[in-house]
């Protein structure tokens, strides 16, 4: 991996950001730092502010594995063209499948880890995520949501930062609906910031030229070419795209 924003490497950022480009975040540890409460989490008011700029300078979207409406609710105010929840599944019109295999997980769920201290369920109604943050034990808590999660048919499991997230069989991931969004905004090229195991299924396109994968540290199992420091660089980045685009010329939404 190396770092987008070192000297060597700026050229190839200004390279997307002068193209037809769709600019594409993960919310939690991405745009916002990861919190022991999730229901706090939020962004700083610096990088509100510097998104709601690059968000009038190009087509940008929030992929995020939140339900849709909550992390909508974090982006209150600013122009997104899209913004996907439940790590591509919202919105999604053929969902009644999937939220039924949901509603049998949760009861199945509920009932072996009751007795796990600190392991909480979070319902996202096309999705669950497993916490374990409040784990005094956090080893056994992971053992055990692997074992319960290995008997559900058909689950696909994707262990994050501290949580596990299940998803439903033949559910879309983020990166199809990265590929989707460019699609169907007219976009002919991608830059992708995220910093989970859940954004991996963009990384992993093999898109030279099309996808620009930039994660939010560093990990030697991750797919992403380029990475920055970590969350509170995110500011430095998104200033840099604004300068980038700014010298380009371009508006939001048209050809360079």
């Amino acid at each position: 991996m190396k770092p987008i924003l070192a000297p060597a490497n700026r050229n190839l950022l200004r390279q997307y950001a002068w193209s037809n480009v769709l600019l594409a975040f993960d919310f939690d540890g991405t745009l916002a730092p990861i919190v022991a409460d999730r229901d706090e989490a939020r962004m700083r008011e610096s990088t509100r502010g510097l998104l709601k700029l690059v968000a009038g300078l190009y087509p940008s979207i929030v992929v995020s594995g939140r339900a849709r409406a909550d992390v909508m609710r974090r982006l209150d105010g600013i122009r997104l063209r899209q913004v996907i929840g439940n790590h591509g599944l919202e919105p999604m019109k053929a969902s009644g499948d999937f939220a039924r295999t949901v509603r049998r997980w949760l009861t199945m769920l509920s009932a072996r880890l009751r007795g796990h201290a600190g392991i909480e369920l979070e319902d996202k109604r096309l999705s669950l995520a497993i916490h374990y943050r409040r784990s005094r034990r956090k080893k056994q808590a992971l053992a055990a949501i692997r074992e319960v999660s290995a008997e559900l048919a058909g689950a696909r499991a994707i262990e994050g930062k501290l949580v596990v997230n299940l998803l439903p069989p033949n559910a879309p991931h983020k990166g199809l609906a990265v590929q989707r969004a460019r699609d169907s905004l007219g976009c002919d090229t991608a830059i992708y910031v995220g910093d989970d195991d859940t954004d991996e299924d963009v990384f992993s396109l093999k898109e030279p030229g099309q996808l620009l994968g930039i994660r939010v540290g560093t990990s030697s199992a991750s797919s992403a070419p380029y990475f920055i420091r970590g969350q509170a660089q995110i500011d430095t980045l998104l200033l840099e795209l604004t300068r980038l685009r700014a010298q380009s010329g371009c508006v939001e939404g048209a050809a360079p």
